[in-house]
């Protein structure tokens, strides 16, 4: 069962803060959508977390809308930055992506955002939340969230 921004906040603050500050970081990032073959499409995207949810917004008639319009289902992965420092490590959010039509929201949106119309948004479902980072220059650790479930931790050298 997906969940909203907000779930995932309340239930895991320490890494959905970790995650924030990373997409904060730079404002460009890459998201993953299927191709109408199946096959998978990389495009630059920038995204907002604002009253609890992660927004997408999106160009009128860009292949990734038309994507998620056929299958919501994306991977969104942090800009890591320059070098391969990537402080705070590599962070990525999988999930589904679902249009938001309704006039109040769009609105609200546009009041924080002030986006270049026309636009499309899109508010996710998260599935899936992973963080991988170098601790102690020893070991490789990855954090992986889903819904319903603790994080969890797996480390190898």
């Amino acid at each position: 069962m997906p969940s909203h921004w907000a779930a995932f906040a309340a239930a895991e603050p320490d890494l959905a803060t970790t995650v924030e500050e990373r997409f904060g970081a730079y404002t460009h990032h890459v998201l993953a959508t299927l191709r109408r073959d199946g096959s998978p499409r990389t495009s630059g995207l920038e995204v907002r977390f604002l009253g609890g949810e992660l927004w997408l917004g999106m160009m009128p008639g860009s292949l990734k809308v038309l994507d998620l319009r056929r299958d919501p289902r994306f991977a969104l992965q942090a800009n890591p930055g320059e070098g391969t420092g990537m402080g705070g490590g590599d962070v990525r959010i999988g999930g589904r992506a679902v249009e938001v039509t309704d006039g109040e929201s769009r609105a609200a949106y546009v009041k924080e955002v002030e986006p270049p119309e026309p636009f499309h948004l899109f508010r996710t479902e998260l599935t899936e939340v992973v963080r991988t980072y170098v601790e102690d220059d020893t070991y490789l650790v990855t954090q992986v969230w889903k819904p319903g479930e603790p994080v969890r931790t797996l480390k190898r050298t």
